[in-house]
């Protein structure tokens, strides 16, 4: 399975590009819902994103929780993530179901406060 579709990957484009402009103009940026789930079945680790970088189409943003009580906001390589493989040799699925209901300062603060993502 594709680790992210060719929609979600053109709205991820269209949200890192949206902020970039909105950087280069001096105001905050959008607080977008994520876009995308992602997760190893067998390791803990989940991702939500929210936005490609224009510039570096390989490198993602969003909420990042490896399992291990500490999720946080930052960047990660999507081609990383297709070599990620969990205990038992699974690799990173998508979540398919996903829907995102609120954004993604929420999820980060509901995360810090529960140290994981629930999502």
């Amino acid at each position: 399975m594709k680790l992210i579709t060719s929609e979600q990957r053109e709205q991820l484009l269209a949200n890192g590009k949206a902020n970039r402009e909105r950087q280069e103009q001096g105001l905050d940026p959008i607080d977008f819902k994520p876009v995308i789930k992602l997760f190893t079945p067998d390791a803990g680790a989940t991702w939500l994103l929210t936005e490609i970088d224009p510039d570096e189409p390989e490198i993602a943003f969003g909420l990042c929780d490896l399992g291990m009580g500490f999720p946080e906001l930052g960047y990660v390589s999507l081609t990383e993530l297709a070599e990620v493989r969990g205990q038992l040799g699974l690799s990173v699925e998508r979540d398919l179901h996903f829907e995102a209901d609120k954004t993604l300062s929420a999820y980060a603060e509901e995360a810090r406060r529960q140290e994981a993502i629930m999502a």
